[in-house]
């Protein structure tokens, strides 16, 4: 499953790297809700993206199984998280 969402991102960094994110945190509790924001890099076990934050740049960095746990989400990635899978 890691390796679908990896190549999915990957198609999106190489045909349209601007997506809409969001992320959720856990400390604090908090969800960024579909922000604008670039694919920087495609890596061997993270990506990166960047978002203006307050009118500066900010690049943050995640990890595929954030995709997978729907910690974030990228809004142009066919993808259900597994929380949100019914049983």
């Amino acid at each position: 499953m890691i390796n679908f969402i990896k190549s999915e991102i990957q198609k999106l960094y190489e045909t349209n790297p601007n997506v809409n994110i969001s992320i959720k945190k856990t400390q604090p509790k908090a969800l960024t809700q579909s922000t604008p924001a670039v694919i920087n890099g495609v890596y061997r076990n993270i990506f990166q993206i960047e978002k203006n934050y307050n009118g500066h740049p900010c690049r943050q960095t995640f990890q595929y199984a954030d995709v997978l746990s729907g910690n974030v989400i990228i809004k142009e990635l066919n993808f259900t998280p597994i929380t949100n899978v019914k049983k």
